[in-house]
């Protein structure tokens, strides 16, 4: 099972992303705090749920976390900033939402920048080793793929709804036929 935080005695916050991959869409990110008595059995990295059980854990997650915060960082910003850069300012406009403010950020991956006054951890596969990472990879995934399955109803050439505007075959064959749309990272390799 997996922990539930770093340091037992702060605030702490797990953040996390989604999305980075793609070549159409926002990336995503959340920040959750979790009571000190949260469990979940099937709790784990979102890559590793089907999307049955990422949509189960969505609904607990909200109910029982002290705080939670969702953001999309957008693809002109994403376009301007870059990928690694919107990814993290995603995650700290999240932790900036969360209330109370944490004391501690546990930060899935190795690249983040400090939030001014709060500690921080990096750790790779977070999201495999805390529920409170774990519980924001779920959210930054449900939302990001809510996001995708809006907008595959304007253009359901590009099939959004299923690969989530990662660059699979299909995905890349559409945008060799039909262009790029708005949606689409004008700074991403679109065509293969």
């Amino acid at each position: 099972m997996l922990a539930l935080k770093i340091h037992k005695s702060l605030v702490e916050c797990g953040t996390d992303e989604a999305g980075r991959g793609c070549l159409a869409g926002p990336v995503t990110a959340a920040a959750v705090i979790l009571p000190d008595n949260f469990r979940n059995e099937i709790l784990t990295d979102s890559k590793q749920l089907s999307l049955k059980k990422r949509l189960l854990l969505k609904p607990i997650i909200e109910e029982q976390a002290i705080s939670f915060a969702v953001t999309h960082v957008m693809m002109d910003e994403i376009d301007s900033i870059n990928i690694l850069n919107a990814s993290i300012q995603a995650m700290r406009r999240s932790i900036t939402r969360l209330t109370p403010s944490p004391e501690f950020i546990a930060v899935d991956g190795n690249r983040f920048k400090a939030v001014a006054g709060i500690l921080h951890e990096c750790v790779i596969k977070g999201d495999e080793k805390y529920l409170h990472i774990a519980a924001a990879s779920v959210l930054a995934k449900t939302y990001r793929d809510a996001f995708m399955a809006k907008i595959h109803l304007e253009y359901p050439m590009y099939n959004w709804i299923q690969n989530q505007g990662y660059p699979t075959k299909q995905h890349r064959e559409a945008i060799k036929k039909y262009g790029p749309t708005k949606y689409h990272r004008k700074s991403f390799r679109l065509s293969t």
